[in-house]
């Protein structure tokens, strides 16, 4: 009884775990080669000088197509032939086609946001509902980084069938702010003050000017727009200083308080 056993153990056992072992060594040393092969294609294309997005967009599908290689890999070596391993994939595929049907949707948006380029790697949109920076396009999804350090997945069919935002698009922008005012207060004269402190601001162009003016009248008095412009990199500071600004003229200018 223990013979035959043994000879069982011999014959089916020892095999099985010699391919498992096999599997587990294939997919570790795949996983540690195709990491490797990603970091010479980033380096590769960065030689070259391909732009980021595109980089990233082809690192993310090479990574799969490696991973599926792997995985058949390590089937062959568990003995599954690759007509089996084509064909569980195939019925995976069609679970998967059913189950998510916008999936392809997804991979389709990607290709035009490629393509297209309505934004690319760095720029600051806002895409999909989400305000942040692009941090990668995928095959599927788009990274974005929101302001507060918070990172975001984004269907790419759902960038790419909403509006999309890029604020990055062009070299400057307008910072808008208002202030309202008491009707004791005249405009006129705040406005005067307003233009000359806005202009000392770090970082507020000359080109376009800034602009103050008034916005609109109400029942707490007048209500004033204050527009500077800077580049990109400058808005949030320029928009903190420019609401520093107004409380300065306000308090310097003993303007009273609008109920």
């Amino acid at each position: 009884m223990l013979q035959e056993i043994a000879s069982l153990f011999n014959a089916y056992l020892v095999p099985l775990i010699w391919k498992i072992m096999g599997a587990i060594a294939l997919w570790i040393i795949g996983g540690w080669l195709i990491g490797f092969a990603g970091k010479l294609l980033a380096r590769s294309l960065a030689v070259r000088k391909i732009d980021a997005t595109l980089t990233r967009y082809l690192e993310s599908g090479a990574n799969v197509l490696m991973r599926l290689l792997l995985i058949a890999a390590v089937f062959g070596v568990l003995g599954v032939e690759t007509t089996s391993f084509a064909a569980l994939l195939a019925a995976a595929g069609i679970a998967v086609g059913v189950a998510w049907g916008g999936l392809l949707t997804h991979f389709a948006a990607g290709v035009f946001l490629i393509v297209l380029r309505p934004f690319k790697v760095g720029d600051f949109v806002t895409a999909g509902g989400v305000t942040g920076e692009v941090k990668g396009i995928g095959l599927f999804v788009t990274t974005i980084d929101m302001a507060d350090n918070v990172r975001v997945y984004v269907g790419n069919n759902k960038i790419f069938s909403d509006s999309i935002q890029n604020y990055a698009a062009n070299p400057y922008r307008r910072v808008d702010l208002t202030t309202q005012i008491a009707p004791s207060v005249n405009p006129a004269d705040a406005i005067k003050r307003l233009q000359a402190r806005v202009a000392q601001i770090p970082n507020v162009l000359t080109d376009p000017a800034p602009s103050v003016e008034i916005l609109q009248f109400n029942q707490s008095g007048t209500l004033i727009a204050v527009r500077p412009f800077c580049y990109n990199d400058d808005y949030w500071q320029v928009y903190f200083d420019g609401n520093k600004a107004i409380a300065e003229v306000s308090s310097e200018a003993g303007y009273e308080a609008p109920a």
